[in-house]
């Protein structure tokens, strides 16, 4: 279903998210990360802050409480 919108709905569609990546690629690497229970979840969570009262900017999916890449990045 994801990729169907990604290939058909999505080049029609203007540019409107204001994350990195996409949610429909947020979607995507959070369901093969964390499975279909915490996929659904991490992507309803995103959906929920993509709107213009939300934030913007570079947010990869991981689990509540998870370290960020960059934050692990640092601790190297």
């Amino acid at each position: 279903m994801l990729r169907f919108y990604k290939r058909e709905i999505s080049p029609v569609l203007p540019t409107s998210c204001r994350y990195v990546p996409t949610c429909s690629e947020y979607s995507m690497e959070a369901y093969k990360r964390y499975g279909v229970v915490k996929g659904t979840v991490l992507t309803a969570w995103r959906f929920c802050r993509c709107n213009p009262l939300g934030g913007y900017g570079y947010d990869p999916p991981r689990w509540f409480g998870e370290a960020s890449p960059r934050e692990e990045e640092l601790d190297d």
